[in-house]
């Protein structure tokens, strides 16, 4: 039985303040890469790695300073907590725990003026287990409000990911359904679908909704050129959604990274396991 399953790497913050990114381990191998703390608007997954080794996220892009690797944002009440500009809001880790696979964070969405608009509670979790042929995630996010609270944003906002440069042009998305989606320009769409994929021979990440997700299955949000994105969207861009107090939004997602190219039958199998897990 392996005790070790992450690593704490402590780095430097503006005025030489300590934080802690978490690597997370499987096989005693980095597999997924946390940053906690000094992160100026969020906290997000910075990397992803293959069971072989394969980084397939890329963070904080000259072309869009917002990407960082998997992250999780949308607007609320009109303040966009995507992208990264002198009114946009901050999400603040209030509390950062580790135990059982899994980074627990307790974080505040703060809109400019100091106003806190959610809470959230974030888990993200390794699944370990060694008959998984990929590297396993789960994130979990409970949203709750004080006040009642509008959700929007852009028809891309929801749990995203920027993959790596070498995977940008060369792969293709495949889905649960075997549909091509809506364009909404040039080469993006949006395709209700309980699971989305990116190959390119070599790698193979995939995004899994779960059922009890509002809206499910999710409107996958999905680019190639000039670069290659996913994103899993609450369709908030045509259907804004009323946070109330009394009622917290509960978001699962799964994410896997396999070594090389899988069939849709093979990611329907992991799907379907991942269901089993998150029961």
């Amino acid at each position: 039985m392996r005790l070790l399953w992450f690593v704490v790497l402590l780095t430097l913050c503006s005025g030489n303040v300590p934080a802690a990114n978490v690597v997370l381990l499987r096989n005693d191998k980095p597999a997924v890469e946390v940053h906690t703390e000094c992160t100026p608007f969020k906290p997000y997954v910075a990397q992803l790695y293959s069971p072989g080794g394969v980084a397939v996220l890329r963070d904080n892009v000259a072309d869009h300073l917002h990407h960082h690797g998997l992250m999780f944002a949308v607007a609320v009440n009109d303040v966009n907590f995507w992208e990264e500009r002198t009114n946009s809001g901050h999400q603040v880790q209030r509390q950062l725990q580790l135990g059982d696979g899994a980074v627990t964070q307790e974080l505040d969405w703060i809109a400019p003026g100091d106003k806190t608009l959610l809470r959230e509670r974030r888990v993200i979790r390794i699944h370990r287990d060694e008959e998984i042929p990929a590297t396993l995630l789960t994130w979990r996010s409970r949203l709750q409000s004080k006040d009642e609270v509008r959700l929007t944003g852009h028809h891309y906002f929801g749990l995203g990911m920027r993959f790596a440069a070498d995977m940008d042009k060369i792969g293709a998305f495949i889905n649960s359904d075997n549909v091509t989606g809506d364009v909404v320009r040039g080469d993006e769409r949006l395709t209700a679908a309980k699971w989305c994929a990116y190959t390119d021979r070599r790698v193979t990440v995939a995004l899994f909704d779960h059922p009890g997700n509002l809206r499910h299955p999710a409107r996958m949000f999905t680019m190639a050129k000039p670069f290659a994105y996913l994103s899993a969207t609450l369709n908030l861009w045509k259907e804004p959604f009323a946070l109330r107090p009394d009622k917290p939004l509960e978001l699962q997602y799964g994410v896997a990274v396999w070594d090389g190219e899988q069939t849709p039958e093979q990611i329907e199998k992991l799907y379907s396991r991942w269901l089993e897990k998150t029961k």
